[in-house]
């Protein structure tokens, strides 16, 4: 409910939630993005790093099965473009943690691979800050005046008009 006893529209209540997780999950990827294109000499190194240690991808794995299955729960819908990318996120967040819990030497493996295939990390690189500043433009953009939805009363309660 709004303020003053309204109800905010269903439709209106999916826009506000998936602008707020657009407003997180787009600087995210744009910033990750780019300095992983920035750092790209350190990719490597990094990668390997990562995967010599097993406790790193195990806390890793369990943040970001956390955020994914957040993502999952709050954000159900799959109508209009920003909603169905949040919701594709947190998908994928869920499977990238659960793959690095149970499956660390395939996800590094997959890794590894990835970044072997120089086209598809560009590829990657190119796409995930687009997305992630699409996203941001989404979660941060000003609503056009007079084009906010009214908060629409509840059906079934009759209210009194106030003097």
């Amino acid at each position: 409910m709004a303020d003053g006893g309204t109800a905010v529209s269903p439709s209106h209540e999916v826009q506000i939630r998936t602008r707020m997780f657009a407003r997180v999950i787009g600087p995210l990827f744009a910033f990750s993005c780019i300095t992983a294109v920035v750092r790209a000499s350190d990719m490597k190194a990094l990668v390997t790093d990562f995967g010599a240690n097993p406790s790193w991808s195990w806390v890793t794995g369990a943040f970001v099965l956390t955020g994914g299955l957040i993502i999952v729960a709050l954000h159900q819908y799959w109508h209009g473009s920003p909603s169905i990318i949040v919701s594709l996120v947190g998908w994928l967040l869920a499977l990238r943690g659960l793959l690095l819990l149970a499956f660390p030497s395939t996800f590094m493996s997959m890794t590894n691979s990835v970044l072997a295939a120089g086209a598809l990390w560009r590829t990657v690189c190119i796409c995930f800050p687009v997305l992630g500043l699409y996203l941001t433009y989404v979660g941060w953009r000003p609503h056009p005046v007079g084009r906010r939805p009214r908060p629409q009363a509840q059906p079934g309660i009759c209210r009194a008009p106030r003097n």
